[in-house]
């Protein structure tokens, strides 16, 4: 079993033989965590690990003792995973174990997204009853270790057992402590349309902290956490990997002690947040996630992406092939009516195309982006006969239809907003601040979730959609839940968060044939949480392909090509003005959930020719871009090229990508080696499209010692070359 107890030395151990978590309750009876990281024998005590005699801090201060649930006030000074004010006001607890219990499989959370499990036999589970039996808390920790997976997940379940009121001031799903150092931060930040761009540094004595007080993830910081020994890199080196399982305010935080040590926590961000707790209720924090390897950061990457992609991405729609789609946003923006869009995807149909998607303006008077969000009703104006014609006659062609909204978003001159003012987030007696002349819905108010709910359904109910976009375009300011008493405030950005779950998982529930894609304004709600309603992400609403290198070379550290939304759009960019060649572009968004967002009326009997290849390529090898191993091989920051991979899961077949950002004159000689290669096998090595030359056979082994070379004196009539180009290479063995 995964999970042994050794009722001698009270000791939990959590093993599948690539990683291990050792916790023990101390001699006070709190619970203590011995070791966290390489695989330990499971038959073995570990309690030597730990203080021999440990009955709290009083005459320890500042010894870098690992507890499991640490807790302010009782002489650990680190950064804490629980505060909960009790009756009387004060914040300390005396947190001791009452009992555990051992399971196989994997209990959901309620309300929250979560990892699952298909069969119980994939993961074990402990939960572990704590409590302070002066206040009345019961803390729940749950664990759970997946039987094939170098990956724990855990939360936290909070219950009021007393006859007091409690107040929880922080509550985060994970705190791991790390008895030695050095260790550097890798994290990954931005801004809207330059998301998740990574940046490490080693951490240095004091607090290193990561989060959003948004209402949502944010552009601007993941969810995310890695830490690493120095001189790690992509195939060699310890580190952990922590990710939240959630969508709304998170922090995430690493504290180096006086003495070295680390504690590493992550959760809901505290600030901002108050959850009173009456008698008898409780209340379950998010899931986080934590993986170990000493096999690199792609080890890290490896084992997030396959949990990711088959163990917290679920429905119809998580192992189906996603089809190859046109967006008329760039193309179009507002300006359409019924006859330009038959127009367009007359013209995207003998592409290969599979899926037309009708962006932005079908609603209300929605000519631009000052009116009309909540009035989900179809612009006449526009679409006399209404969504049923248009989505038939797009089937007609031999491609699906799809669709975007924004239902948790409200213009001030909307009719909804007319209707339901106190709908929109915002202080009563003070005014609202807009964004992109939109205001939010308040979604911890249960008949603005009914309304939403209805009125989406009722669109999606009225024509052949197959697809949603579904986009949020600001964060929340003015924080304030109408229906929450003034002493529940702190609740509200949390019971907003569980409200917009509660929506998603009903539309997901009711339409399970379609295919959902979150959204917003790119990026910035790209999370975990996410990933449990729809299974793919608009990644970045920057679409130039040179931008986009870095942008999904940081992405891929966490999420997996298959939720990557990646589009080829018109030059110059819309973002950045840039000019890139059509292949270049199509290079960098095969790596990702691959589309196209242009005019296609507007090309050229060339472009369609070379778009139609590229379309081609996609779908012969779509499920290795979808569902293979992706590996990183050369970094977008402080080089002038780039380069990555994906491996089918057999190793038979492999899609090798090498961008040039800027060209030198006279290069040196350069290799690029592979990776993730069967070194027994043969591979047939072909240049595609249209590089010159002959395909060769090499072996997976010299592959992957000496690599592909990149500069040959005297290239092949046609190749690539020059700033902005791209070459691949398809590897398929005999």
């Amino acid at each position: 079993m995964p999970i042994t107890w050794q009722d001698a030395t009270r000791e939990l151990h959590l093993h599948n033989g690539r990683l291990s978590l050792v916790l023990a309750v101390l001699e006070n009876d709190w619970l203590g965590q011995l070791h966290v990281g390489a695989p330990l024998d499971p038959a073995a005590s570990y309690r030597h690990l730990g203080p021999a005699d440990f009955r709290g801090f009083s005459n320890r201060v500042d010894d870098p003792i690992g507890l499991a649930v640490p807790a302010p006030g009782s002489g650990d000074f680190r950064i804490p995973a629980l505060v909960v004010e009790g009756p009387d006001g004060a914040t300390v607890l005396d947190l001791v174990y009452e009992d555990h219990r051992i399971m196989a499989g994997k209990p959901a959370l309620e309300g929250l997204p979560s990892t699952y499990v298909e069969a119980p036999s994939e993961a074990t589970t402990v939960e572990i009853d704590l409590a302070d039996r002066i206040s009345g808390l019961r803390v729940t920790l749950s664990l759970t270790i997946f039987e094939d997976r170098p990956i724990i997940t855990r939360s936290m379940r909070l219950t009021s057992t007393g006859d007091g009121r409690l107040v929880i001031r922080t509550a985060m799903s994970s705190s791991i402590d790390l008895p030695d150092g050095p260790w550097e931060l890798l994290g990954f930040s931005g801004a809207w349309a330059r998301e998740r761009h990574p940046h490490r540094a080693p951490l240095q004595p004091g607090r290193r902290s990561l989060g959003s007080l948004r209402g949502a993830t944010g552009h601007q910081q993941d969810p995310s956490l890695f830490l690493l020994r120095p001189g790690a890199d992509e195939v060699h080196g310890e580190g952990f990997a922590f990710s939240l399982v959630y969508s709304g305010n998170f922090l995430a935080e690493a504290e180096v002690g006086p003495r070295g040590s680390t504690r590493a926590r992550i959760g809901l961000h505290p600030d901002g947040f108050a959850w009173t707790l009456e008698p008898g209720a409780t209340f379950t924090t998010p899931e986080a996630v934590i993986a170990w390897s000493d096999g690199g950061i792609g080890a890290l990457s490896d084992a997030l992406h396959g949990l990711y992609r088959e163990r917290l991405a679920r429905g119809t729609w998580r192992d189906r092939p996603r089809p190859v789609l046109l967006n008329s946003w760039e193309g179009v923006y507002f300006d359409f009516d019924h006859r330009r869009l038959l127009e367009m995807a007359r013209a995207t149909a003998d592409l290969g195309i599979e899926l037309f998607v009708l962006d932005d303006g079908w609603f209300g008077e929605r000519d631009s982006d000052t009116s009309s969000l909540g009035d989900w009703v179809v612009d006449r104006r526009k679409l006399p006969d209404g969504l049923a014609p248009l989505a038939a006659e797009v089937e007609a062609m031999g491609m699906s239809f799809g669709l975007w909204i924004e239902p948790e978003m409200v213009s001030p001159r909307s009719r909804l907003f007319a209707e339901h003012p106190d709908w929109a987030i915002g202080v009563p007696g003070r005014p609202r601040t807009e964004s992109r002349q939109q205001l939010v819905l308040d979604l911890s108010r249960p008949e603005v979730v009914d309304h939403l709910e209805a009125a989406v359904a009722d669109v999606l109910g009225s024509a052949s959609i197959r697809y949603v976009k579904w986009d949020m375009n600001r964060n929340i300011t003015e924080p304030y839940g109408g229906s929450l008493s003034p002493e529940r405030q702190g609740e509200f950005f949390h019971r907003h968060m569980l409200g917009a779950y509660e929506l998603w998982r009903r539309l997901t529930t009711r339409f399970p044939e379609i295919l959902f894609e979150s959204c917003a304004g790119g990026g910035g709600r790209f999370d975990p949480g996410m990933l449990a309603y729809a299974p793919q992400a608009w990644t970045s609403d920057d679409t130039d392909a040179i931008e986009r290198l870095t942008i999904q070379w940081g992405a891929s550290h966490v999420y997996p090509l298959s939720s990557m939304g990646a589009h080829v759009s018109a030059v110059p960019n819309h973002q950045v003005g840039r000019v890139t060649p059509l292949g270049t572009r199509a290079a960098v968004a095969f790596f990702g959930v691959f589309g196209y967002e242009l005019d296609p009326r507007t090309i050229s009997d060339g472009e369609r020719t070379e778009i139609r290849a590229q379309i081609a390529f996609y779908r012969e090898h779509r499920d290795v871009f979808q569902r293979g191993r992706f590996l990183r091989l050369r970094s977008p920051l402080g080089r002038d090229d780039v380069a990555w991979m994906v491996v089918g899961p057999d190793r038979r077949t492999a899609l090798v990508a090498h961008i040039r950002i800027l060209a030198r004159p006279v290069p040196p000689p350069d290799r690029l080696r592979l990776r993730g290669l069967d070194p027994d096998a043969t591979y047939r090595v072909e240049p595609w499209p249209g590089l010159g030359g002959d395909a060769v056979r090499r072996g997976g082994d010299l592959l992957m010692a000496v690599g592909l070379g990149l500069e040959p004196e005297d290239p092949p009539t046609g190749a690539p070359r020059g700033d902005f180009s791209a070459r691949i290479w398809v590897l398929t063995t005999d």
